[in-house]
């Protein structure tokens, strides 16, 4: 589940008016690496990721040891 795009929005306001980001993760219960990741983004909209197809990779790696 990905943060709102308002609570997003309302870190970075309260970090650009003097507020800390330790102090703003502690209150919101947020990672402070998660905040580190939004201040370095350009867009605060949630990234997609699409479906991982997780048996590929596994396959490849068992077809290694055969």
């Amino acid at each position: 589940m990905s943060y709102s795009l308002d609570l997003r929005q309302k870190v970075i306001t309260y970090l650009e008016n003097g507020g800390s980001i330790t102090k703003a993760a502690k209150i919101l219960g947020i990672g402070r690496a998660t905040i580190y990741r939004w201040l370095n983004r350009q867009n605060l909209e949630p990234t997609k990721v699409e479906r991982r197809n997780r048996w590929a990779s596994c396959l490849c790696d068992i077809s290694s040891f055969s």
